[in-house]
């Protein structure tokens, strides 16, 4: 199985931008859909972006769109997630994610997806 590894939080000034990697371990991550979660206390984890096998297809939700950008690097087995222009309301933990199901049969919820990286702290001030 898969090993995930994120990487790139810290604390940005509204306004500003953060490139998020996840590294993977164990297997070859374009083998997989790849995920990108956050989640602050006391809420649900929820969805923020999502790249397809081969990266044809991505899905943003509606919060980041126009903000953000997920890629994949196949020679480096790892996903990034470019944020831009961030706002006090993007802090929060994230966490990348891999899924081994078929894109028609993925819903872009926690519960689909298999592995799991252990999160890294995005904090923007104001």
């Amino acid at each position: 199985q898969v090993q995930l590894a994120e990487s790139g939080g810290g604390l940005v000034q509204a306004g500003g931008s953060l490139r998020l990697s996840c590294a993977a371990s164990g297997r070859t991550l374009s083998s997989y859909a790849v995920g990108w979660f956050r989640q602050v206390p006391g809420k649900e984890r929820e969805f923020v972006t999502a790249v397809m096998w081969g990266g044809a297809n991505t899905y943003v939700a509606d919060a980041v769109k126009g903000r953000s950008a997920i890629s994949r690097d196949n020679a480096k087995n790892t996903v990034y997630l470019q944020m831009n222009s961030l706002k006090p309301e993007d802090t929060a933990v994230y966490y990348c994610a891999a899924s081994e199901r078929l894109e028609r049969l993925l819903r872009l919820l926690p519960s689909s997806f298999d592995f799991w990286g252990q999160g890294t702290q995005v904090t923007v001030s104001s």
